[in-house]
């Protein structure tokens, strides 16, 4: 068995931005010549997240759109009257607790084995930020 990591790295540029990243990972377990096996997917941040869903411009809107009033921006959250970094984000942190920072993805004959309409995406939660790093390890044979 083979491990291999792979480092995807996004910029994003709204506030809330869910970015698609399976053409990313196809690309990662490609070069890896590998035919079976699991591929783990992890944000390594604690305000961006890492989500299996359908990618339909519309739906993508509408996630959006829930998550704005799921957790509100404006909240009176303790997190934010002195923030380590400065950032006023503890609503991002809290529509996080609701996510996943990893997922892992099946792989046999070189795909991935997800469903017709499943995509892997990058959500954002407190941005826009220059530099985002996703973590792609592949286990396989």
């Amino acid at each position: 068995m083979q491990v291999i990591t792979h480092t995807i790295k996004v910029q994003t540029t709204k506030p809330i931005e869910i970015i698609d990243i399976t053409a990313d990972i196809t690309a990662a377990l490609a070069a890896t010549k590998l035919n079976s096996g699991q591929i783990t997917v992890i944000s390594r941040h604690t305000t961006a997240f890492i989500n299996i869903n359908e990618k339909e411009e519309r739906l993508l809107e509408d996630m959006e759109t829930f998550l704005k009033r799921f957790v509100p921006k404006d909240g009176n959250y303790l997190h934010n009257i002195s923030p380590i970094d400065g950032r006023h984000n503890a609503h991002s942190h809290l529509m996080g607790l609701f996510m996943n920072s990893s997922e892992t993805i099946p792989f046999a004959e070189g795909k991935m084995l997800l469903g017709e309409w499943q995509s892997v995406f990058f959500v954002e939660l407190d941005g826009p930020r220059n530099q985002r790093s996703i973590l792609v390890q592949i286990s396989g044979i």
